[in-house]
């Protein structure tokens, strides 16, 4: 029987309203699903010597990075900057203890204790670090550089180690021919022998996995962060909530054929609140291009630095789903190159808008 065209036109919304069901419930469960994971795997074995309650913890696996010889980027990562006062400090220190991370660093793990986000009194850091790195060490030269910096031997037990006085000062061991473990804060010798048994926070042992197979990475709890860490944001109350409600940050860079894949994953309290951090991401990085395009902006920055922080604003993607918020961005060469070549050569004068000549 041929339907009545009043039937027809119901036949036409119910199927309407199928459709936007259907693509509504997509939407939803698309969206409470949680970002998959950036690069998964089992931690790294040095990851399991660090002390399990640090907020903070990183992983760097330098041989893999410079195996990857087709990267004219990593090569770039790899190799000290030239032209700084802190490029003239470290050779210094290559000639003293014959150790280059360029060269001789095969991998490190670092586990961090932030004191707080506020300046430190004289410039001195309060932050709390250990390091345990594989590779190739020359034990007399950098025994006989840490007394020539004012250092001195010590033990513990059967331990023996160096404290060498600094702003902060740092201590160091031996574990082997091939192995080194460095602390640095306020008592570096209580950092450099805090235990490394216990368990580590579920959130955090969580997030290490999602990014485990990165040969560099960094993970960030904030359960354990001091109140003091969130005292810059304290004038603004939202940025204060928005800071808070994040529970935990996660970075993961992986060479990608000549450029370098860059992404931060931020683990919100709620939905609401992830999109909230997305949406103030995405503010910034408007406010940051138009900041860019302003002359009086760029006469205060070389053209390559003017360029390649364009290049950054420009390519960095925010993306929120669930209660997460990821920021991705992909590093060339040819920005990083720019970026150096603006730092190592201070003749480069500061970029100058476009002048009409007069006629």
């Amino acid at each position: 029987m041929p339907l009545s065209s009043s039937q027809r036109a119901w036949l036409v919304v119910a199927v309407f309203v199928v459709v936007i069901a259907s693509a509504g419930a997509a939407f939803y469960f698309h969206s409470r699903r949680p970002l998959p994971p950036l690069l998964p795997g089992a931690p790294p074995s040095l990851i399991s010597q660090l002390p399990p309650d640090a907020p903070i913890v990183g992983f760097i696996d330098a041989a893999s990075l410079r195996a990857m010889k087709n990267s004219a980027l990593v090569a770039a990562l790899m190799t000290p900057a030239s032209g700084t006062q802190a490029d003239a400090e470290y050779k210094v220190f290559v000639e003293g203890t014959g150790f280059d991370y360029a060269r001789d660093l095969d991998r490190a793990a670092v586990a961090i204790w932030p004191s707080s986000l506020a300046p430190a009194p004289q410039n001195v850091s309060q932050d709390r670090t250990l390091a345990i790195a594989d590779g190739r060490f020359d034990q007399q030269k950098i025994k006989a550089y840490a007394l020539h910096m004012r250092g001195h031997e010590e033990t513990q037990g059967a331990d023996r180690y160096f404290v060498v006085p600094g702003a902060p000062p740092v201590a160091f061991e031996f574990l082997s021919a091939t192995r080194i473990r460095i602390s640095s804060g306020p008592d570096p010798a209580a950092v450099l022998f805090t235990p490394a048994s216990g368990p580590r926070d579920p959130n955090i042992q969580q997030s290490i996995a999602r990014v485990a197979a990165a040969p560099l990475f960094l993970v960030a709890g904030t359960s354990n962060l001091p109140d003091s860490f969130y005292a810059p944001l304290r004038s603004s109350a939202q940025l204060d909530h928005v800071a808070r409600s994040v529970q935990g940050v996660t970075l993961a860079a992986k060479p990608d054929g000549g450029q370098l894949t860059v992404t931060l994953d931020a683990q919100c309290a709620s939905m609401k609140d992830s999109f909230e951090l997305a949406t103030l991401l995405d503010g910034f990085r408007m406010l940051g291009s138009m900041a860019l395009s302003d002359p009086k902006t760029r006469r205060q920055m070389t053209r390559e630095q003017a360029a390649f922080a364009s290049e950054v604003v420009s390519r960095t993607k925010v993306t929120h789903q669930d209660n997460w918020v990821r920021l991705s961005l992909t590093i060339t060469p040819q920005m990083l190159g720019a970026a150096a070549s603006s730092s190592a050569d201070p003749s480069h004068s500061p970029a100058q808008p476009a002048t009409t000549p007069a006629h």
